[in-house]
């Protein structure tokens, strides 16, 4: 049985760390002691949902945390600190401290390390997530001992409802852009005015004429898609932000 630890101390190890390629040894109290701290644990490193679901949702909420009494975010996985060291710069993420449980002993002590040998993996972590508040463990989400690997209470938006309900999550928005366009340059300054965070994919370099057609219908640019909506050009965006500004007068009226 997978163990729930809530109201228990997080086991007390020491993370062998890498930084400016010297090694670094961090101990639980280094990354616990009067802090309150979410923790995501994961099979492995490049691994696909830990890469492509897992880190990218708790990199984006990172500043919904922030705002709501979280001093950290740490993402631990049974692998070396020069793989998790690796993971990291390749996922381009600057709010996670990425913790290698390389000899898988905070993990043992969490009695979530489990055996993946069928894949190759040798032991592993179960997927899971906590909050943990001065190093005793708060709440846990621990996904269902299901065969694979299932994903489903561990996320990001699950453990931020837990902490705060009422918190707003911010927009995915997306900007089909090219260099040289000045529209574009409009739209990308329409949104940092406006504080909202986004991805812009480079014509060319991210995706080509053909993506935008069969994702947009247009071969204008910029296309800016929000919240899977696919909103317009600049003036359209404009006037999405006007409207949006109007809304939230009239609510807070």
């Amino acid at each position: 049985m997978l163990e729930i630890r809530e109201g228990r101390r997080v086991p007390k190890v020491t993370f062998k760390t890498r930084a400016e390629h010297e090694w670094v040894d961090l101990d639980s109290d280094d990354i616990f002691a009067g802090k309150t701290v979410v923790v995501f644990s994961l099979p492995g490193a490049f691994t696909p949902t830990c890469s492509s679901s897992h880190v990218p949702r708790f990199d984006q909420l990172a500043k919904e945390f922030t705002a709501n009494g979280v001093d950290e975010i740490a993402c631990i996985s049974v692998n070396d600190a020069f793989v998790m060291n690796e993971w990291k710069e390749s996922q381009n993420v600057r709010n996670i401290t990425f913790l290698p449980d390389g000899n898988g002993a905070f993990t043992d002590g969490m009695g979530l390390l489990v055996e993946k040998n069928d894949l190759g993996f040798g032991r592993r972590s179960w997927r899971y997530s906590m909050l943990v508040r001065d190093g005793v463990i708060d709440k846990m989400f621990v996904e269902p001992q299901e065969a694979g690997d299932p994903y489903g209470v561990s996320d990001a938006d699950t453990m931020l409802e837990y902490l705060a309900p009422a918190a707003v999550k911010p927009l995915d928005v997306t900007v089909f852009s090219r260099g040289g366009c000045g529209y574009c340059a409009k739209a990308k300054a329409l949104l940092r005015e406006a504080g909202i965070d986004f991805e812009a994919l480079e014509l060319n370099k991210d995706y080509t004429d053909r993506t935008l057609r069969a994702v947009a219908n247009a071969t204008s640019l910029p296309q800016v898609f929000i919240n899977g909506e696919n909103v317009g050009g600049a003036d359209d965006l404009e006037a999405w932000l006007s409207a949006v500004h109007e809304e939230e007068v009239k609510t807070a009226a």
